[in-house]
């Protein structure tokens, strides 16, 4: 299996699970900075790598009323901030092919959201940047289906590639999350990410509404897919899920981080037969 290398993290076989977070959306440089300084804190005192993800915008909202995010210029700002101030990478998702270059300049991951991962020309122009790409599987898709996807990115010689389960539509305003994906796509030959928080979302129903929603069965599906084989886990964390702007009722709050992420280690020890020093 490939070993991605971000910075001096890297992801795959027999290395930390590692951890990406964030809110879902940028509200504001104070609320962005503040909760990558805490989760750092979290994972650093866990021994776990950390990306800090956050969207400078959100182009696929159910209401066009929702909040969507600062956009590309003021977004990219503030990572650039939290980049250079805390040190840590930083990732957010791309929408269309004419913000790639810019937001390849800032941000150490970009992330194809899996409503657009099969969308040929944007994973070619953001293949060519040669940076790592976190390639989210589509909610419409087989886990098997995402090794022509992934195969766009590497025939373009850049194989420093993410791929991330985030639940499959089942019937109508329902995800499930099949834990045989995370095995499937292991053999695609990349390290496979779980992406929790958009697996307990609700589809359809507007983000801040409390039927969007299932924040009950995180660390629960988190366990699972650490124990399934997943690499890392994907984790959208706001300090008050409530008062956020987008996805209110399936964000992790931050206070809830740490039992989460004990609870995983605990599990990846008890499957690897090893116990954390």
């Amino acid at each position: 299996m490939k070993t991605v290398r971000i910075g001096n993290i890297e992801i795959g076989e027999s290395r930390p699970l590692l951890i990406i977070a964030g809110p879902c959306v940028i509200e504001n440089e104070k609320i962005t900075l503040k909760t990558a300084e805490k989760i750092l804190k979290i994972t650093k005192k866990s021994n776990l790598p950390f990306i800090f993800k956050s969207s400078y915008e959100k182009a696929n909202r159910t209401a066009v009323e929702n909040y969507r995010g600062p956009g590309l210029k003021d977004g990219l700002k503030i990572l650039k901030k939290v980049k250079k101030e805390l040190g840590i990478p930083v990732l957010s998702d791309v929408h269309c092919r004419t913000e790639v270059r810019e937001a390849a300049e800032i941000l150490d991951v970009l992330q194809i959201p899996a409503y657009l991962c099969q969308q040929t020309p944007l994973a070619l122009e953001v293949a060519n940047t040669g940076k790592p790409v976190n390639l989210k599987k589509g909610q419409f898709l087989a886990p098997w289906d995402m090794a022509k996807v992934a195969a766009k990115i590497s025939g373009a010689g850049n194989n420093n590639i993410l791929l991330t389960e985030r639940g499959t539509v089942f019937g109508y305003n329902n995800l499930v999350v099949d834990f045989r994906s995370f095995i499937i796509m292991k053999n695609i030959g990349y390290p496979v990410i779980f992406d929790v928080t958009h697996a307990v979302r609700v589809p359809g129903h507007s983000s801040n509404e409390p039927s969007s929603g299932q924040q009950d069965f995180i660390r629960p599906l988190a366990r699972a897919a650490v124990a399934a084989g997943c690499h890392g886990l994907f984790l959208e964390v706001h300090p008050e899920p409530v008062r956020a702007l987008c996805d209110s009722y399936s964000m992790l709050s931050l206070e809830n981080l740490p039992l989460l992420l004990s609870e995983v280690i605990a599990v990846r020890e008890a499957i690897n037969g090893t116990k954390k020093r």
